[in-house]
């Protein structure tokens, strides 16, 4: 693990940038649809990234935690991450973008979210409170039958 400036840190420190080995990517790659011409229907441009997220050595437990628990659904039943990029005509983009795509998920789990402190209502949040509740039923009781007789 490196630090880098910038992120989402909140300004709670220095941002944590995960470095995945290349090692460990396997990309494949497929015929892409969309724009391209009879050029499409020949190279295979489209880049599948796969990653095996749970045997990783890369992550420590909390972060492959928030990982699944974020984007558990992108991760197959043997625990590797499937990612595919088919956005530009040139195979090395595609790649590039899968790599990016997943560096910015690593990024986004990366530090584990700040607990939240418990707090209470001030007294005079909670006067506040009740006197306006006060006031409304008053309002409603005066739109009753004889409501303005009670005062």
């Amino acid at each position: 693990m490196t630090s880098a400036g910038g992120g989402k840190g909140g300004g709670r420190g220095a941002h944590v940038a995960i470095v995945v080995p290349p090692r460990e990517l396997t990309f494949s790659y497929a015929r892409s649809g969309g724009a391209g011409g009879q050029n499409v229907n020949k190279v295979s441009s489209k880049a599948i990234l796969r990653w095996g997220l749970t045997a990783s050595a890369c992550i420590g437990p909390g972060v492959r935690e928030r990982f699944l628990a974020r984007f558990g659904s992108r991760v197959t039943t043997e625990g590797e991450l499937v990612l595919a990029s088919d956005r530009y005509r040139d195979r090395g983009r595609n790649v590039a973008d899968c790599v990016e795509r997943l560096h910015a998920m690593l990024a986004e789990v990366a530090t584990p979210p700040r607990p939240r402190k418990a707090t209470r209502p001030k007294r005079s949040a909670k006067e506040e409170r009740l006197a306006s509740k006060k006031a409304v039923a008053r309002k409603k009781d005066w739109r009753r039958p004889g409501g303005w007789d009670r005062e």
